[in-house]
């Protein structure tokens, strides 16, 4: 799990905005060992489930917060998808499970397949 949280905080997620990023942008991605994500032209379903994840953050965990320091909301904001986003939010995407709960599943059949 702290390896998938990992790679996540390495990838940014931008909105397409024009139509190749600039080469110093992706310059200073590379540099700072980010990887950039972007829509496609014509592919707005590539980003539904990072924009549903953040809907999601912003309206349950961390809209009505006044963080002190930023590392009190990155605290907070890993307790949330360690603790209950992961762990006990339902996914209607997922059969109505949790992702740990579908993951436990999906292991469980490999096994047996």
């Amino acid at each position: 799990m702290a390896k998938l949280l990992y790679e996540i905080a390495q990838l940014l997620f931008t909105h397409k905005r024009s139509t190749r990023p600039s080469k110093a942008y992706r310059k200073l991605l590379l540099a700072n060992g980010i990887k950039g994500s972007m829509s496609r032209k014509g592919d707005c379903w590539d980003n539904a489930v990072v924009e549903s994840f953040f809907g999601s953050l912003k309206q349950e965990r961390v809209q009505w917060k006044n963080y002190q320091t930023r590392f009190e909301a990155q605290q907070d904001i890993l307790n949330y998808i360690a603790m209950f986003y992961n762990s006990h939010r339902l996914h209607s995407y997922l059969g109505y499970k949790s992702p740990n709960d579908y993951e436990s599943e999906m292991m469980k059949l490999k096994k047996v397949a």
